[in-house]
């Protein structure tokens, strides 16, 4: 089945990256990551948006400073804590974000218009299983990195802090 849905899947990738490399030509993979997952997560600081792209400290810093550079991101004092940096899209960010949406989309519709109606509605049930159940499985991986109650993330959360608990933040997706 995995082989199979791998496969299959090809088409879809194929699009994705048709629609980022169209949209996207100026910035790289990795800073088209960094870009969606401060949309995601808007005020989050270097250290966890490196932890969220699995990279070093230095090297997602390095990132920050290309981003910056190139219009996409902004560096600004933490609401707490003055000597922690929170990043924040640009508008011209957004707009680079909606662009690539809106040409998936297009893409997509072309495609999905040659379906049955049952095939599309197949497609789109069996894809929210499968967004779900990959949800899941990302909070199962992820341990909790020190003390920890659902007490304590509920607090965070109503102070706009976001929560310490790698586990309790949402799956990456892409734009």
């Amino acid at each position: 089945m995995a082989a199979e849905l791998d496969a299959a899947a090809g088409a879809l990738l194929t699009v994705w990256e048709a629609a980022r490399e169209r949209t996207t030509s100026r910035i790289s993979g990795a800073q088209l990551r960094a870009v969606m997952v401060v949309e995601q997560q808007d005020g989050i600081n270097l250290r966890r948006l490196a932890t969220g792209l699995d990279m070093l400290l230095s090297s997602a810093s390095r990132l920050c400073d290309r981003l910056v550079a190139a219009g996409l991101l902004e560096r600004e004092p933490g609401r707490f804590d003055r000597r922690e940096i929170s990043l924040h899209l640009t508008p011209e960010a957004r707009r680079l974000l909606a662009e690539l949406r809106d040409d998936r989309r297009q893409q997509l519709a072309a495609i999905l218009a040659d379906m049955t109606p049952a095939g599309r509605q197949a497609l789109l049930d069996g894809m929210r299983e499968f967004d779900e159940a990959a949800r899941r499985r990302e909070v199962r991986s992820v341990e909790p990195v020190g003390p920890w109650s659902p007490e304590a993330a509920a607090a965070q959360r109503s102070l706009g802090v976001p929560p310490e608990w790698p586990g309790d933040q949402s799956v990456a997706r892409t734009a």
